[in-house]
C-alpha cells in the first residue's frame, strides 16, 4: 500500500461547489489544492504544486479550463498529470476538445454526487 499522502487540485471558480468537493475529498485523506481559476491553477503548479490529478472546471473566468489544460499539456513536468473535467450539460463541444487536449474523464456537476465524484477520482488516483 502506498503510504504517500496524495493531493487534488481543484480548479473551480463557483465556492459552493469547491466546499463541497473539498469537503468530501478531504474526508477521504486526500489533501487538496484548491485553485478559483484557471490563471490562479497555472501559477500554483509553475510554482511547484505537484497534485496527483486534477479536477478542472471549463468556464471560469481569467483563463479558461480549456486553456488551462492546453498549458498542463504542453508542459513536460505536468502534462502526466491527470485531469478530470468539470462540466455543464450544455458542454458537449467543450468535452470532446477537452478529451482531443488529453483530458482524461468528466464530470457533469449536477449529475454527480460527491461519492460518485470521489469514484472517478479513485480511478485515476494510482
Amino acid at each position: 500500500m502506498n503510504a504517500t499522502k496524495k493531493t487534488i487540485m481543484i480548479v473551480e471558480d463557483d465556492s459552493f461547489v469547491m466546499d463541497i468537493y473539498e469537503t468530501k475529498i478531504t474526508k477521504e485523506g486526500i489533501s487538496v489544492i484548491k485553485a478559483v481559476n484557471g490563471a490562479e491553477a497555472i501559477k500554483k503548479l509553475e510554482n511547484g504544486a505537484k497534485p496527483d490529478l486534477i479536477l478542472l472546471d471549463i468556464i471560469m473566468p481569467y483563463m479558461d479550463g480549456l486553456e488551462v489544460l492546453k498549458k498542463i499539456q504542453a508542459d513536460d513536468n505536468l502534462n502526466k498529470i491527470p485531469v478530470v473535467l468539470l462540466t455543464n450539460l450544455s458542454q458537449k463541444e467543450e468535452i470532446q476538445e477537452g478529451f482531443e487536449l488529453g483530458a482524461k474523464d468528466y464530470l457533469i456537476k449536477s449529475h454527480f454526487t460527491p461519492s460518485e465524484v470521489m469514484e472517478k477520482i479513485n480511478k485515476y488516483l494510482v
